[in-house]
């Protein structure tokens, strides 16, 4: 039993230098470019916000009388991933919020957002809404949610990707791989 006991601790101890032989460098970069690290709420909310960023620079881009486009018969209309995104991310907020704070079904209905601005204005306020829960949770928070955090913000940049299909498909560059000017 001791045996196993000191083994334990000597795996202890080794992750514990390596984890520091990997952080130390990262630390150092952020002293070097005159950068602070980031708190895991900071992170967090830099990725959410980042992501949802390109996602309403695409649903602005988009012609209105593209929403309806679909890649194959199979998948969602262009505002219908718009929708999904909003639709989940209000499925984690509204649940880390404990009250309702928009409609987090997976899949909104095309009918309640019947135009392009009103697809918008629901992406966009799910984004803030999900923006302003990261600063209510702070760190403590945030850390404690970090894997449902990390998996919607994930979910949100698949659809992206996916939208960036949409784009080339219809032979139009993105508006995040556009020359900035």
């Amino acid at each position: 039993m001791i045996r196993i006991c000191r083994t334990n601790l000597l795996t202890m101890v080794l992750v514990s230098l390596g984890l520091l032989f990997v952080a130390l460098p990262a630390m150092a970069q952020d002293d070097a470019s005159g950068g602070k690290a980031k708190t895991p709420s900071q992170a967090v909310l830099a990725n959410w916000n980042d992501v949802g960023r390109k996602l309403l620079d695409m649903a602005s881009d988009w012609p209105e009388a593209k929403y309806s486009y679909r890649l194959t018969p199979e998948v969602r209309t262009f505002q219908e991933v718009l929708l999904h995104i909003a639709g989940s991310n209000y499925d984690l907020i509204n649940h880390l919020a404990g009250k309702k704070l928009g409609d987090d079904a997976n899949d909104p209905k095309v009918e309640s957002y019947k135009t392009k601005e009103q697809t918008i204005a629901f992406l966009k306020k799910s984004i803030e809404d999900g923006a302003a829960e990261i600063q209510k949770e702070g760190d403590a928070g945030v850390t404690a949610h970090l894997s449902p955090w990390i998996g919607y913000t994930e979910h949100m940049g698949e659809h992206y990707g996916l939208l960036v299909a949409y784009y080339r498909a219809n032979g139009v560059v993105p508006p995040e791989s556009r020359p900035k000017k």
